[in-house]
């Protein structure tokens, strides 16, 4: 590790490391360690990021940290190959609402009810181990931005349009049949309703659970593609960190658990605004890493494969559906003249 250190404009908050002490009690008897002391100082300057930020081997904090075990991981010189199959080990909605076709940014009206669609997922992502901090950032695309220890992936806080917060967007849609599904599930994650690709948008609670204490200090919850380690919302004494002692990618140079003299981190703060997952990388990113988000957009039905099964044409099923998104399946089966059950069942419909 070098000891030069490299600069960064962060906005008008900032976290001051100069006050990261480990005090000791003295008594006649024996030395108490304290808590570290982390001030989050308000600046309105530039802030020197020092060794914490360096290029530094991540790999044995990495191997130390809870993945799920269907999730490949290889570990090579330089860098570490991970292939999850995008699906979490903590459990997901029965019923999701998804955006109507053609739909970029749903709402309660431009959304139907969806059995639950997730499905495994062919993912393969090469990240560094010693990450190369860059105090030029890169914008974090929509679609995959990192890998979480769950087995799931992370994206940024936005929905197609790039600009509309999903966390802070989210609504719930109920059916015909009284079925009501969220948009967005506790875990602050959904599916997308074509590709079955269930990801997060935002401090997934059901992965903090599982590894952090009620109070305690957060570790380790993923991994983005820059390399750099992805966290809970708390620092090592187990308090919140506010958002606004967080860069403008969600990164912080603190300590952790892993790393007790501080290491440069993203971390997820259980927001629902635009700060509830990374926006940018603070570190080098391989452009061929990064995929595409999945088109959101639920999808169309075969109109005519169905008609074939209900021995009907496509004209007839088409105006009887009147192109309503979400079908309302009870009208048009009185209209055909069957039951619901089997309009349903011919559309392929949950």
């Amino acid at each position: 590790m070098t000891n030069h250190k490299k600069k960064i404009t962060i906005g008008s908050l900032f976290l001051s490391l100069s006050a990261v002490l480990f005090l000791t009690a003295c008594s006649t008897s024996s030395d108490s360690a304290q808590d570290t002391i982390v001030a989050y100082t308000s600046l309105n300057t530039e802030t020197t990021v020092g060794d914490a930020a360096e290029t530094t081997d991540l790999t044995s904090a990495i191997k130390t940290a809870s993945w799920n075990p269907t999730i490949k991981i290889t570990y090579s010189d330089g860098s570490i190959n991970f292939q999850p199959d995008g699906i979490p080990n903590h459990e997901r909605d029965e019923y999701y609402a998804v955006p109507n076709a053609g739909v970029v940014v749903p709402d309660a009206n431009s959304a139907y009810v969806m059995k639950d669609p997730t499905k495994a997922q062919t993912y393969s992502f090469d990240i560094p181990s010693s990450p190369e901090y860059s105090s030029e950032v890169t914008k974090a695309p929509l679609g995959s931005i990192g890998v979480m220890i769950s087995g799931a992936i992370l994206f940024n806080p936005y929905e197609g349009d790039g600009t509309t917060v999903a966390m802070a967007s989210n609504f719930t849609v109920t059916n015909s049949d009284g079925i009501t599904a969220s948009f967005i599930d506790k875990c602050a994650g959904h599916p997308t309703p074509n590709s079955g690709a269930y990801h997060y948008h935002g401090q997934p609670e059901c992965v903090t659970a599982k590894v952090d204490k009620a109070e305690g200090p957060s570790h380790i919850i993923g991994i983005a593609l820059d390399g750099y380690l992805i966290y809970g919302a708390n620092d090592i004494n187990g308090k919140v960190v506010p958002s606004s002692a967080l860069d403008e990618c969600n990164g912080i140079s603190s300590p952790t658990p892993e790393f007790p003299n501080g290491v440069y981190h993203y971390v997820l703060p259980g927001t629902a605004d635009a700060t509830s997952s990374i926006r940018c990388f603070h570190g080098k990113v391989d452009s061929s890493q990064i995929q595409p988000m999945p088109n959101m957009g639920g999808p169309q039905p075969d109109l005519g494969a169905a008609a074939e099964k209900l021995g009907i044409t496509e004209a007839e099923l088409d105006a009887a559906l009147d192109r309503k998104m979400p079908p309302d399946f009870l009208a048009a089966a009185k209209t055909l003249g069957i039951t619901e059950a089997e309009l349903r069942a011919a559309l392929g419909a949950p």
